[in-house]
């Protein structure tokens, strides 16, 4: 269904092209992710953070969108998922919950507990967070890379 690949320079067309619809950031903290040369500002903070993903349909090949790791905590033993959006098509028909599965599989090779950043206003994503078994532990400001911070509930999900 889906492969998940380091994101690289070159990807940065095929995932405008999906990022470039406002639908996919309207309840989003950024809503103007779908500008280019807002989500200019994306790409360049998920190439910086050295754990972000392409996220393609392994039957077409086509892209889905993209979720990084990130923020490991060696003394906690966890770390973040999140930065995560796929596109409009792919909503509701259980790709999140296969992003999300296998990106959760093998952090647990290496950490107990694992967070997710989401914004206070994406309803969306937060009932698909809680759908897989997270729980909302707090809320806090989140500063995405060049951009103001925004309010966000963290959610958790730990090894069992």
């Amino acid at each position: 269904m889906i492969q998940l690949v380091p994101l690289q320079e070159t990807d940065f067309e095929e995932l405008y092209a999906v990022a470039s619809d406002p639908l996919v950031w309207e309840q989003h903290p950024n809503k103007l992710r779908y500008q280019r040369d807002v989500f200019q500002n994306y790409f360049e903070g998920a190439m910086l953070s050295k754990g972000a993903f392409l996220i393609r349909d392994t039957k077409t090949n086509g892209v889905i969108g993209s979720s990084r790791f990130y923020d490991y905590n060696e003394d906690d033993h966890s770390i973040l998922i999140g930065y995560t959006f796929i596109g409009k098509p792919f909503w509701g028909i259980g790709y999140n919950k296969a992003i999300k599965k296998l990106m959760l599989d093998y952090a647990f090779q290496y950490v107990d507990k694992v967070y997710f950043h989401i914004g206070a206003f994406n309803y969306r994503s937060q009932k698909a967070i809680e759908k897989i078994g997270a729980i909302k532990v707090d809320e806090y400001e989140v500063e995405y890379y060049g951009e103001d911070s925004k309010l966000n509930f963290v959610y958790l999900i730990q090894k069992s």
